[in-house]
């Protein structure tokens, strides 16, 4: 990963669109459904995109940018840009971005024609009603371990707000009426290779969703990367009485 994925609150910020055709079009089509102020020159602008045809006008107009500390998205120059713009799976509040990092836009366009056929329409929906439920699920889970486990189990494949399921929009509330902390629980994942690839699905998800990872000292790095990155990380064996939440224990070939 040569790069952190973020999303920038572009709704009333101006950004530079310097170019012109189709390629600068279509950018700034995305742009301004952002709601950004899209513009060709500001002094106070801090994010650019640059869909210049010619090479060497190209090179000189990002040469500048960047002296400025402007940030460049340059079209079709993956190797100057400073960001790049995704392919969007908008179902607002909820955004899937999919970056191939400027390599393959065509790829990424792909998945991203995949992934809209798997998320629902009310997704968004879904998203909000548990936003509008924040003060109710810090009263009913005032520890904010406990209240992320909880949520996590809710929307765990199978559980009563699974995202990737159509819902009714008093869901939440339904669930919110009688849920309760989830139980904690060791699960042991024994490894194959070093390669997460060889991960099944399930175990993949385990490390998705635990609170803690009980590990080797060598244990593959490429593995551990595939957990939340706020999960602990433990180098050694798992206690006779292990804290609430998701404990891993993993073991299997080494690094």
């Amino acid at each position: 990963m040569n790069g952190l994925p973020i999303l920038v609150r572009t709704a009333g910020r101006t950004i530079l669109l310097i170019g012109t055709g189709e390629p600068a079009d279509a950018k700034r089509r995305l742009l301004e459904r952002t709601g950004a102020r899209v513009v060709a020159d500001d002094p106070d602008a801090r994010l650019a995109v640059v869909a210049i045809e010619d090479e060497q006008e190209a090179q000189a107009t990002i040469a500048a940018l960047k002296a400025r500390g402007v940030l460049v998205n340059a079209v079709d120059r993956p190797d100057d840009c400073d960001f790049t713009l995704p392919a969007i799976v908008d179902r607002s509040p909820v955004l899937v971005a999919v970056s191939t990092g400027g390599v393959s836009a065509g790829l990424a366009a792909a998945i991203r024609q995949r992934l809209e056929a798997v998320l629902p329409a009310g997704v968004g929906r879904l998203a909000e009603a548990l936003g509008a439920a924040r003060t109710e699920l810090r009263t009913r889970f005032p520890d904010g371990g406990t209240r992320r486990r909880a949520i996590g189990a809710a929307i765990a494949p199978g559980g009563p707000l699974d995202p990737l399921m159509p819902h009714a929009d008093d869901a939440v509330a339904r669930w919110l009426s009688d849920a309760a902390p989830p139980a904690g629980r060791v699960v042991a994942i024994r490894l194959r290779s070093a390669d997460p690839d060889d991960l099944t699905l399930r175990e993949a998800r385990w490390l998705g969703q635990a609170d803690r990872i009980h590990h080797a000292f060598d244990a593959p790095a490429a593995v551990l990367d595939r957990a939340r990155a706020d999960a602990v990380r433990v180098a050694g064996p798992v206690p006779i009485d292990p804290p609430p939440g998701l404990t891993i224990d993993l073991t299997g070939p080494q690094a």
